[in-house]
């Protein structure tokens, strides 16, 4: 199968639920659940899971694309410190995804493809609150997204009060201006 020519309708159907049943089976039995599980789970052959997925890295990277596409969909309004929040919590709950595929070439690819999203979301974000006066000119997108990604193995209040001691030094009304 071309990467370039689209999916029928009923195959694009089959590998959207294989990656959706995918999702929630890697969180409940992590990602050495049985690939037969998730064919079963999706109500679709193990034949047709293997044909979309030829190896286990394969149904991971489509399962973490979408979870770094779902992170990085938002338009300029989102307010950064918001979506800091949200990837928190990626980092917390789905680190694990990106980090279980064997290390390889492609997987260094994969991973500085994926950063670059992330920085591209945080940039536009900075940039618009930069923009509009509530965060100060100094703040680089790249310094909060590796403060951010640091606050991910602490507990969800640490992570709020963290997150609002970071607003406050990073806010356009910082005394530090």
């Amino acid at each position: 199968m071309s990467p370039l020519k689209p999916l029928r309708a009923d195959a694009q159907r089959n590998r959207d639920q294989l990656v959706a049943v995918a999702q929630a089976v890697f969180v409940e039995l992590g990602t050495q659940a049985p690939l037969d599980e998730i064919a079963r789970r999706a109500r679709i052959g193990n034949a047709t899971l293997y044909r979309h997925f030829p190896t286990r890295d394969d149904l991971i990277v489509a399962v973490y694309a979408e979870e770094v596409a779902e992170l990085c969909a938002v338009d300029d309004s989102v307010d950064v410190f918001d979506w800091l929040e949200r990837f928190v919590r990626h980092v917390a709950e789905k680190g694990d995804l990106a980090r279980s595929l064997e290390p390889s070439a492609r997987r260094s690819e994969l991973h500085e493809e994926w950063h670059a999203a992330m920085v591209e979301t945080v940039g536009r974000l900075v940039g618009q609150a930069q923009r509009d006066g509530r965060l100060r000119a100094d703040v680089d997108p790249l310094d909060l997204l590796v403060m951010a990604a640091g606050m991910a193995t602490a507990e969800p209040a640490r992570v709020k009060r963290m997150l609002q001691m970071l607003r406050r030094g990073a806010g356009a009304s910082s005394p530090d201006q």
